[in-house]
């Protein structure tokens, strides 16, 4: 099968996708749920955070070398595994691509609620929802300007947060009044149990830099270019995410008495004033709402395009169609609007929050798994860093998403082994019993 999509991407728009996606502002969403569930040691989470991501990124590198396709897991597993296994693979991180825009948009509702208490959430979250579907069909050009715009702008926003709470801490000696060890480790706090569930809560802000992968068939030499812009991603985003949620602990170590959805912008409020304390809710709406939303929604499209291709979903022949003029899988982008909408309408958003991220954690396990399964056993790449590579790291990444996914709730697990479950039986019937493949694709 022939590369359909365009490709017009540099490193650097690789690089602001992952970051955008990841949003340097993400500690926002839950740093009041973190903080509360981790005695306050938020950058500890956030760094336990950073390094399991860390080992899987490094199989997304490897994998996007081998297989420069769109389709992230679903295509790595697939080609690196098993064809059927990477079905599951990529029917289990749809949940988290499917849930995340309708999160996203309620997040940036709930937050500007904050400044027009009778606005309804929902509302703007289906506004959010359907204008950034009509940039993801206009084409990824466009997406890459807005994505570079919204960038620049939480990045200001960042330095002014990071500015506003040295001069609080360090000049003005509130909060704490200087450095402390409290955000990093108490160890009479610290067990396992408090790290995976802990843990399990703020793997949002890092799950999209997988994202950067779908859009292999869009750049050119995606061999060379997507491993080094998603491991510069995450690594980036990791060390922003630290700095802030330190300061933030900082300016504020009573823990108890935030208020779990509002909890950074009261800080900020604290740090900055009034004033900051709605420009900072502002940017993050827009941060949010429009830019996180708008390339998560890209990828979940790619992966929905590149299970059609294959014909292996029901409506593939629909799926697999691309715009005419802007050569863009139009057709998924609309379907993943309308499944957003109407999680909108139905979900809570505390629900989405742990369904995301389940599907991420189990998805990423398996990824991990195949680069043991197809460097180390299948091709037999050896020797140190082969050793290193293809064993020990892949291992550890899936060891550690292995811990934080048994920090999930009960009801979590069940209702996520429900959707792996319904993705097996739909697997069965599109490939006859698991003995037909989808069509290889060649000449990319």
């Amino acid at each position: 099968m022939q590369q359909e999509l365009k490709r017009t991407l540099t490193m650097k728009n690789l690089i602001i996708f992952g970051m955008i996606t990841m949003s340097p502002l993400a500690p926002f969403q839950v740093f009041g749920t973190a903080a509360q569930a981790s005695y306050g040691m938020v950058s500890l989470v956030y760094l336990i955070g950073a390094v399991l991501m860390l080992f899987t990124a490094l199989s997304y590198a490897r994998f996007s070398k081998e297989f420069p396709y769109a389709g992230s897991v679903y295509s790595y597993v697939g080609k690196g595994f098993n064809p059927h296994i990477g079905f599951i693979a990529g029917w289990t991180i749809l949940s988290d691509y499917i849930l995340a825009p309708a999160l996203m948009c309620l997040f940036s509702g709930l937050w500007l609620t904050g400044i027009f208490p009778g606005l309804d959430p929902k509302v703007l979250a289906i506004i959010f929802i359907i204008i950034t579907g009509l940039i993801n069909i206009r084409g990824v050009e466009l997406n890459a300007k807005v994505n570079t715009f919204l960038f620049i702008l939480q990045i200001i926003a960042l330095i002014l947060f990071v500015s506003f709470a040295i001069k609080f801490v360090f000049i003005e000696g509130l909060g704490i009044g200087g450095f402390s060890l409290l955000p990093i480790f108490q160890p009479e706090h610290v067990n396992l149990k408090f790290a995976a569930t802990a843990t399990s809560m703020i793997l949002l802000g890092f799950v999209g830099f997988d994202g950067i992968s779908t859009l292999a068939e869009e750049v050119e030499q995606p061999e060379k270019v997507v491993g080094k812009a998603t491991v510069l991603a995450l690594v980036t985003t990791a060390l922003i995410f630290l700095v802030q949620t330190y300061l933030a602990c900082l300016a504020h170590s009573n823990y108890a008495n935030l208020n779990p959805d509002m909890a950074m912008f009261d800080i900020a409020k604290e740090i900055g004033g009034q004033y900051f304390y709605v420009a900072m809710l502002l940017i993050n709406v827009v941060a949010v709402g429009l830019a996180v939303t708008l390339n998560i929604q890209s990828a979940v499209a790619r992966i929905l395009f590149a299970m059609g291709r294959d014909n292996i979903v029901p409506g593939s022949n629909i799926l697999k169609k691309v715009h005419p003029k802007y050569m863009t899988p139009a057709n998924a982008i609309i379907l993943s609007m309308i499944v957003s909408i109407t999680l909108v309408l139905t979900l809570k958003l505390t629900t989405i929050l742990m369904f995301v991220n389940f599907g991420a954690v189990t998805a990423f396990m398996i990824l991990n798994l195949s680069v043991i399964a197809y460097f180390f056993f299948k091709k037999k790449e050896g020797g140190v860093k082969g050793f290193l590579f293809h064993l020990l790291f892949p291992f550890i990444g899936f060891a550690v998403c292995a811990f934080v996914w048994s920090g999930f709730d009960r009801n979590t697990k069940i209702v996520g082994l429900s959707w792996i479950f319904i993705g097996v039986i739909v697997g069965f019937i599109k490939s006859k019993g698991y003995k037909k493949e989808g069509p290889i694709i060649d000449n990319i």
